[in-house]
């Protein structure tokens, strides 16, 4: 506990925080987009905001997986949870995020559908093993970070020659939702002005920091990875004010004791074994990114469930009152959705970004924050 105390010290927290004050120009706004929904939670977990100048403001971003699955995806995995003989299993949070109609896999488990939460990947195999007579699919999501461990329990299926294990895969690429960002925040109004991002850990810990090189050359916008500690994210905004201050736009990395510019390349390389590039895939509230999410390769094929089992395509809408696609791009806070805290809560979600943990609206409300000045 004391490695974790050290990234918690109050007096050194208090030093970052005049330094910040101190290297905020007052006559600009600094737009810092936290991407990870992990910061959001730390940011309001430390009562970091209240050690801001107002001038710095940070906007959430779409570093959540759970919350970034489109409606469709969602009524998809709940048609082949009800395709009988099949076993539909994933993580806890996704099991809860409502579809069309606020269908969610767990009411679809209430009506019947044999839908199951794991913890691990593997918990699906042994799924398979356990039950022969069934159909076991595995849910995946997630960004980077979680993809290699079911490119693992792919391979592992085809070495234990597994006819009844398949999976719905979901996995999405960071690097490709920061190009959407800074692409759309040209042209699109309703993508906030961004000065410099706070990069993901756990994400940049699988893929490095090179990935994100792109984002300082081509569209001079700082990056910092960061870690989840207090300490870690104060660090990371004086050094994109920092950044700012002088007009360098360069990738710096906070997070050296987790994270290098070649990230993990063993983990890459078996996700490149087993996964392809989809040609587009759907994000909430971002549209089609080209090129943003995987698919299993043909040497994988038969156990890609979208492949093995007919899904029927679904014209699928959002709830027109939640506002978790604005959220997502750092259009609007929680607090400016007139749903949250009231008709939507942990409780009672409408949209995703109440049911994740990583979500916007779920650290918002976990942590008191029921209007933009708190």
């Amino acid at each position: 506990m004391k490695y974790i105390e050290e990234f918690r010290n109050r007096s050194l927290a208090q030093s970052l925080s005049c330094s910040i004050k101190a290297e905020a120009d007052k006559n600009r706004v600094y737009r810092f987009m936290e991407f990870c929904g992990g910061h959001t939670h730390a940011i309001f977990r430390f009562g970091i905001p209240d050690l801001l100048p107002e001038n710095v403001r940070m906007i959430h971003g779409p570093g959540c997986p759970v919350c970034v699955l489109p409606i469709a995806r969602i009524d998809a995995a709940i048609q082949l949870a009800k395709i009988p003989g099949v076993v539909l299993c994933s993580y806890g949070d996704m099991l809860r995020v409502p579809g069309s109609n606020r269908m969610s896999l767990l009411k679809a488990r209430a009506a019947g559908a044999d839908v199951r939460m794991i913890t691990a990947p593997f918990d699906a195999i042994q799924m398979a093993v356990e039950n022969p007579d069934k159909q076991v699919i595995f849910f995946a999501i997630g960004f980077e970070t979680t993809t290699p461990p079911t490119a693992v329990v792919i391979k592992q299926a085809q070495k234990m020659g597994l006819s009844n294990f398949s999976v719905f895969c979901n996995h999405v690429l960071t690097p490709s939702a920061f190009g959407w960002l800074l692409e759309s925040g040209k042209n699109d109004s309703d993508v906030p002005p961004i000065d410099g991002f706070v990069g993901p850990a756990h994400v940049s810990a699988v893929i490095g920091t090179a990935p994100y090189e792109i984002a300082a050359s081509k569209y001079g916008k700082p990056v910092v990875i960061a870690g989840f500690e207090p300490l870690d994210v104060m660090q990371s905004i004086l050094m994109l004010i920092r950044q700012v201050n002088s007009g360098r736009a360069e990738v710096e990395n906070e997070y050296t004791r987790a994270v290098t510019r070649e990230g993990n390349v063993k983990a890459q390389k078996i996700t490149n074994e087993v996964f392809d590039l989809r040609d587009t895939f759907e994000w909430r509230g971002l549209g089609f990114i080209p090129n943003s999410a995987l698919r299993l390769r043909e040497e994988y094929a038969q156990y890609d469930a979208e492949r093995r089992f007919k899904i029927d395509p679904v014209k699928s809408r959002e709830n027109p009152a939640c506002q978790c696609p604005a959220i997502l791009r750092g259009a609007k806070t929680p607090a400016q959705c007139p749903l949250f805290g009231k008709a939507c809560t942990p409780e009672n979600p409408i949209g995703s970004c109440m049911v994740s943990s990583e979500g916007g609206c779920a650290a918002w409300y976990s942590y008191g924050r029921k209007s933009d000045d708190g």
